[in-house]
């Protein structure tokens, strides 16, 4: 699963660029030239994917992108966070199994899906495990 979505830059009139995302049409964002609005747009993405795991709504699949739309994702952490949630919810089985099956406890679940806190990268790897899934890294240069 790639957390990688298209993002529309507008031109704003007094100049930069103004952010928009289809899958997330509350994310909305600004940046003085391209590269800045990019960089917005990427900490924008992650305060809304943030506000769906706090509201307990589905992760949309990211859209295509259309012609002149660029693509953001959130950092590492943060899709870390939002794969195990999406994973989670998928597999039906509670926070509670969760923390039985990687041998912690519920609050070290809630943990692992706050996405201000800092998690440990080896306890994604234990929580998708006991999922069925596993984590990987790309690392691709930027845009």
């Amino acid at each position: 699963m790639q957390l990688i979505y298209p993002v529309h830059l507008t031109p704003a009139e007094e100049g930069g660029y103004l952010v928009s995302f289809r899958n997330f049409p509350e994310a909305h964002s600004e940046g003085e030239d391209r590269a800045d609005a990019l960089e917005q747009a990427s900490d924008c993405l992650e305060e809304a994917l943030a506000l769906y795991m706090r509201e307990r709504r589905r992760i949309p699949e990211p859209s295509a992108p259309q012609r002149g739309e660029y693509l953001v994702g959130p950092g590492s952490l943060m899709a870390a966070k939002t794969a195990l949630y999406i994973a989670l919810a998928k597999s039906g089985m509670s926070q509670r199994d969760l923390a039985r099956a990687i041998g912690t406890t519920p609050a070290g679940v809630q943990r692992l899906l706050d996405p201000r806190h800092m998690s440990r990268h080896d306890q994604f790897d234990a929580a998708m495990r006991a999922l069925g899934r596993r984590v990987t890294l790309s690392v691709e240069t930027a845009a």
